[in-house]
């Protein structure tokens, strides 16, 4: 029987946090079709712009959370590659990042390169989107096409209601939310709008209702990341115990100009501090493991915006990192990963 690799895929990192690399990464993650979705001489332009300034302002970011290790979501994606490798008998794991080092490219050469002919791919996102999850599949299916490799994928499928996950995830934020608390608030990453609009198979439900997202069912939801989202974070809740009015959701890291999904976690969380949410609980559901989305602008900025409101404490909930029981649980999703066709 022949080996089959497992090969885990996050978002990726500067390799450092000087603006050079920043401005590199920056410009190969923000010119991917699939992240800004708009004609090549347009995103060129667009891009170009955004690098004028934004590499600094991100270095600056990046340097406010960056650990003595490195950029922390590789860090802790090797930590976690690394607490799976025991689990995982039936052939080598490795890492591999869409944008920045380790490439899929370089991941799925060294795999076989060592004689390895099948590969289950599982990208790190438990919701659906085109950005994260259709990008890391096509640069897969990119690199076996263009180096002629005989490599069978098995592809792990978006995990957002899967009970190994949500219980996971409530065994991982349970020590937070034994404690006194206000308000839990549920962030997940953003997206533009015309990104749901885009993967509507229907072309008539998704943002056409206030309630859209409650109701979406099928096809539609397996293909819409707000709804994946809501029903998400609401099946998390039902397990951890909590009330309708301790928690709510919302979206953040938004860029440009165009209308993103609702609502902002920016505005939120003024609107909860001005409801007398003191202390506030936040924790990023969107990510397994923590990034400059979380520690920084959650963890840093959230929190000053937070108390200059009028809250008093912002606590972030540690996103799945390397939990035990998260790793269990990722190790039981992969093994169900379906043949890619």
């Amino acid at each position: 029987m022949s080996e089959q690799a497992l090969l885990l895929v996050n978002l990726g990192s500067p390799a450092s946090t000087e603006v050079a690399d920043v401005r590199r990464y920056l410009n190969q993650f923000l010119m991917d079709p699939y992240v800004i979705d708009l004609p090549w001489p347009v995103r060129r332009l667009l891009v170009s712009l955004i690098l004028i300034k934004r590499p600094e302002q991100s270095a600056h970011a990046y340097a406010s959370i960056w650990w003595p290790e490195g950029s922390p979501l590789v860090v802790l994606s090797r930590r976690l590659t690394d607490a799976v490798r025991p689990y995982w008998k039936d052939g080598p794991v490795e890492l591999a990042m869409r944008y920045g080092e380790p490439s899929i490219e370089t991941s799925l050469l060294k795999l076989a390169d060592q004689g390895i002919g099948k590969v289950t791919f599982a990208p790190l996102y438990p919701q659906f989107a085109d950005s994260t999850t259709t990008t890391a599949i096509e640069e897969a299916r990119r690199v076996i096409r263009d180096h002629g490799l005989s490599i069978q994928l098995s592809i792990l499928q978006p995990f957002y209601d899967q009970p190994e996950y949500l219980d996971a995830l409530v065994a991982s934020a349970k020590p937070h939310l034994s404690q006194s608390f206000d308000h839990l608030l549920l962030s997940f990453h953003g997206l533009p709008e015309r990104h749901l609009h885009k993967t509507d198979p229907t072309g008539s439900h998704c943002l056409k209702s206030s309630d859209c997202c409650q109701r979406a069912e099928g096809p539609v939801l397996a293909s819409c990341y707000r709804a994946q989202c809501i029903q998400s974070a609401a099946a998390f809740a039902e397990r951890a115990g909590l009330r309708a009015d301790q928690w709510s959701v919302s979206f953040q890291s938004r860029l440009g100009r165009a209308k993103w999904i609702e609502p902002y976690t920016e505005a939120h969380l003024e609107e909860l501090a001005a409801q007398g949410v003191k202390k506030l609980l936040v924790m990023c559901p969107a990510f397994v493991a923590d990034c400059i989305e979380t520690l920084e602008e959650i963890g840093d900025r959230g929190r000053e915006q937070f108390i200059e409101a009028g809250g008093e404490e912002l606590q972030l909930i540690p996103c799945l990192n390397t939990h035990d029981q998260w790793v269990q649980a990722l190790v039981d999703l992969c093994r169900r990963a379906p043949l890619s066709l």
